[in-house]
């Protein structure tokens, strides 16, 4: 697991700067880029990938390649999105959506603790993939060393869930 968490940091620092600037930005309608990994998906087009089952049509869920818990899942919009950088407030019931999907995920892999469970997004230019994408990492006093650091709450490089929303709401009443 701590050389999968190892390349998965090493992944995302290397391709930060290359894909901050690849898809359409999230408050530009979103869409389909076939370049990205987690259009591909979404769309059932890599066969590789299972789908978990997922309440909202317009998300997908599926288990994270390198995986930084025993339970560590993506939810992504099926709709090309930009980084959480890209979102507004109009976004918030999305975030929402997407944590609601994390939480049914884990409970139907029982695992129902939900007080110790990691949401959250990287923060650009610390993300892998442009796509939005939400990771769900549990349990989380389970992660591993360098997992802890990779999806570090408060730290430069990853926002938990809350947080977003709480950021999009300030920025909202700020405008």
């Amino acid at each position: 697991m701590a050389a999968g968490e190892e390349e998965e940091g090493a992944a995302a620092a290397a391709t930060a700067t290359a894909g901050a600037g690849e898809g359409k930005e999230a408050g530009n309608g979103g869409g389909y880029d076939g370049k990205c990994a987690f259009c591909r998906i979404a769309r059932r087009e890599e066969p590789g990938t299972a789908l978990l089952p997922c309440q909202y049509e317009d998300l997908v869920c599926f288990r994270d390649i390198r995986p930084g818990a025993p339970h560590h899942f993506l939810v992504v919009p099926v709709e090309h999105m930009g980084n959480c950088k890209t979102l507004k407030a109009e976004h918030i019931p999305v975030v929402k959506r997407m944590m609601e999907v994390g939480k049914a995920v884990l409970q139907r892999n029982n695992f129902n603790d939900l007080n110790d469970v990691r949401m959250g997004f990287h923060w650009p230019p610390f993300c892998s993939i442009s796509h939005l994408h939400l990771h769900v990492l549990a349990p989380a006093s389970q992660l591993g060393f360098l997992s802890r650091l990779v999806y570090r709450i408060n730290s430069y490089w990853f926002i938990t869930a809350e947080q977003l929303i709480e950021r999009l709401q300030t920025e909202n009443a700020a405008s």
